[in-house]
C-alpha cells in the first residue's frame, strides 16, 4: 500500500541506475524489443527475478495499492502475477521499479525524472483534449484529442520497453555480483566403502 515514509525514504537512495531510461535500447536492443512487442511476459519475467524467484514473497502490485494481499496471491501466487500483469500492467512495471529500487538503494536521474513527467503530462493534456472534445462537441478538437491519446501512448510503450530494460540491466548486474561473492560449492567428499 502507498506508505509516505517509504516515498520520503526513497529520496535518501544514492546508488544510480546501471544505465538512463534513454539509453536502454542501445544497450540491449533485443530485450528492448522483446519488451515493447510482449509486455505483459517481460513484466512477469522481471517481477520473477526480482524476488529471486521465491513467489512465496509475492504481494499484488509489490504490495504498493490497497488490493496487496487481497488478491488471494499466498494461494496461488504465478497465476494471480499473470493477472496482475495483463490486468495492471502499469501497476506492475512500476512496482517493479520500485522493488528494485528500494532493494538496491537506486534513485532516479534527473533525465528518468523528466521522462516520466513529460509522460505523465502527456497523457494528462490527450484526456484533458478528450475531455473538452466531448464538452464541446468540436470535431477539431476531437481529431486533436486521438491524435494526443495515440501519441501517448505510443510515448508510453516506448518509455515502458526503455524503463523494463533498465530493470533488467539492473537484476543483471545484482545477479553477477551475488554470483561473484558466493562461496563456491565445495565438492562432496569421496565415498568409500566400510566392511
Amino acid at each position: 500500500m502507498y506508505n509516505p515514509q517509504a516515498m520520503e525514504g526513497r529520496k535518501a537512495f544514492r546508488n544510480q541506475w546501471q544505465i538512463e531510461m534513454w539509453q536502454a535500447p542501445a544497450k540491449e536492443l533485443p530485450f528492448c524489443c522483446i519488451a515493447t512487442w510482449c509486455s505483459p511476459c517481460v513484466s512477469y519475467y522481471l517481477r520473477d527475478r526480482v524476488l529471486y524467484g521465491d513467489m512465496s514473497r509475492y504481494q499484488c502490485c509489490g504490495g504498493f495499492l490497497p488490493c496487496s494481499g487481497h488478491c488471494g496471491e499466498s494461494k496461488c501466487p504465478k497465476f494471480c502475477l499473470g493477472m496482475e500483469v495483463c490486468l495492471c500492467f502499469p501497476s506492475s512495471v512500476a512496482a517493479t521499479r520500485f522493488l528494485v529500487q528500494d532493494q538496491l538503494n537506486i534513485m532516479n536521474s534527473k533525465c528518468d525524472n523528466g521522462i516520466l513527467v513529460f509522460l505523465v503530462a502527456l497523457e494528462q493534456l490527450a484526456c484533458l483534449f478528450a475531455i473538452l472534445a466531448c464538452i464541446l462537441q468540436n470535431d477539431g478538437l476531437h481529431d486533436a484529442a486521438h491524435a494526443l491519446r495515440c501519441l501517448a501512448d505510443v510515448v508510453y510503450c516506448s518509455v515502458c520497453a526503455c524503463m523494463q530494460t533498465q530493470h533488467k540491466i539492473e537484476l543483471d548486474t545484482r545477479d553477477s555480483h551475488n554470483a561473484a561473492n558466493a562461496a563456491p560449492m565445495a565438492p562432496p567428499p569421496p565415498q568409500t566403502m566400510q566392511s
